[in-house]
């Protein structure tokens, strides 16, 4: 499963409530999903809108990547953007949800290395078809991969797809989340799924407001990605109700909708592709708190260097300049210190034994300006759109 959904026809498919959380009929959903991306797209070209698609070009690392992967692989990938952290994660367990043809999985499994693992869940026998038989495509280009698993099962029910509660170092999704009937149900699987410091790190559609009954009803609308879109402040009010407590974005860009007859039922809404980053930590607070910590970004090994050699990103506000001490909020200041994976890249000075009041997040935190070049981002883009 990813970025594309279903048959244009509007019988089957029935919101349950305004938000668009969840849907009447899931057996209608998933039967939507499994037909429009086993067998009515062929390839992302048969697209309608640009929300399956990426508009930034890749950063260099990903690039050589995406290079030694096999081609009916790609062709098949219909995702809105790739949320991988390229650095610091060898060894570790890698989790995709709608992982389709596998191309995020075989990107991943490149860079945890053999120590680690990754595993893929989609509901879709055609993608998982397709992710399976170019295993050993991979093996024999690259060579060092880690182990690759692709599970047929739902991602609104990971523990019965066979995933373990607190086994996941990172989970990531491109452009799936939206597509689900049931997305609180997703959104808490992730959790219980995650390690603590662990993290969600994902791509997917959201819109500017709440979409009327029709257009989410609208399966040509749902198939490609927007009709299932969530209210960005709904999904927020979500993710902290289920204990992300501090959802931080990464990148935004909006989405082109092509075809007149879509541009004219969803009137003025504006639809964008936007990364967020869910940590899964027990410190969090539901403000941004000033304890006078300080994060210095030092870099190191498992690829730290070679992809985040000048500054690390850790969201659209927070751009940490190597070895340059940063003022953060204590909310920041766990995201970087244990248990979270990327404490052994940051040394953080200070600890909450005295409280200075509230933190002003408005402007940022960061060493330097928000923007920053293509080497040294996290991802293939980077925008001043985030919250912290």
């Amino acid at each position: 499963m990813s970025c594309c959904g279903g048959k244009n026809s509007q019988s089957t498919l029935t919101p349950k409530n305004q938000s668009g959380l969840q849907y009447q009929s899931s057996n209608a959903v998933y039967q939507s999903v499994q037909e429009y991306y086993g067998k009515v797209l062929n390839t992302s070209k048969d697209l309608k809108t640009s929300a399956c698609t990426s508009s930034s070009s890749p950063h260099p690392i990903m690039k050589a990547l995406l290079s030694k992967i096999p081609d009916e692989v790609l062709s098949k990938y219909y995702g809105c953007g790739s949320p991988l952290p390229l650095g610091g994660i060898q060894g570790r367990t890698v989790l995709d949800l709608g992982s389709g043809s596998g191309r995020d999985v075989y990107l991943a499994s490149m860079l945890v290395g053999k120590s680690g693992k990754c595993i893929g869940v989609d509901m879709t026998e055609e993608q998982l078809e397709v992710a399976r038989r170019n295993v050993d495509k991979l093996k024999e280009v690259f060579g060092d991969v880690a182990t690759m698993e692709f599970k047929k099962g739902f991602i609104e029910n990971l523990k019965e797809a066979g995933i373990e509660e607190n086994s996941i170092d990172i989970i990531i999704s491109n452009c799936v989340v939206n597509l689900s009937p049931d997305k609180t149900a997703v959104l808490s699987g992730v959790y219980n799924s995650l390690k603590f410091g662990g993290e969600f790190i994902f791509s997917d559609v959201y819109c500017d407001r709440r979409l009327s009954s029709d257009v989410r009803s609208d399966e040509l609308l749902f198939g490609e990605c927007i009709a299932g879109a969530l209210y960005i402040n709904d999904f927020i009010a979500l993710c902290k109700k289920i204990g992300f407590s501090d959802p931080r974005e990464v990148t935004r860009s909006e989405i082109k909708i092509h075809d007149f007859k879509l541009k004219e039922l969803l009137g003025n809404a504006k639809f964008y592709s936007i990364t967020y980053r869910l940590f899964k930590l027990d410190d969090l607070e539901p403000q941004c708190e000033d304890y006078g910590q300080v994060a210095i970004y030092r870099g190191g090994p498992n690829g730290m260097d070679e992809a985040y050699k000048h500054a690390y990103v850790l969201d659209g506000k927070h751009v940490f300049e190597r070895n340059r001490p940063v003022l953060v909020c204590g909310n920041t200041a766990s995201m970087l210190s244990k248990p979270s994976w990327l404490a052994p890249y940051f040394e953080i000075i200070g600890d909450r034994s005295v409280h200075y009041g509230m933190f002003d997040c408005s402007k940022g935190s960061s060493s330097q300006s928000s923007t920053c070049s293509d080497t040294d981002c996290n991802s293939s883009s980077c925008s001043s759109s985030s919250c912290c």
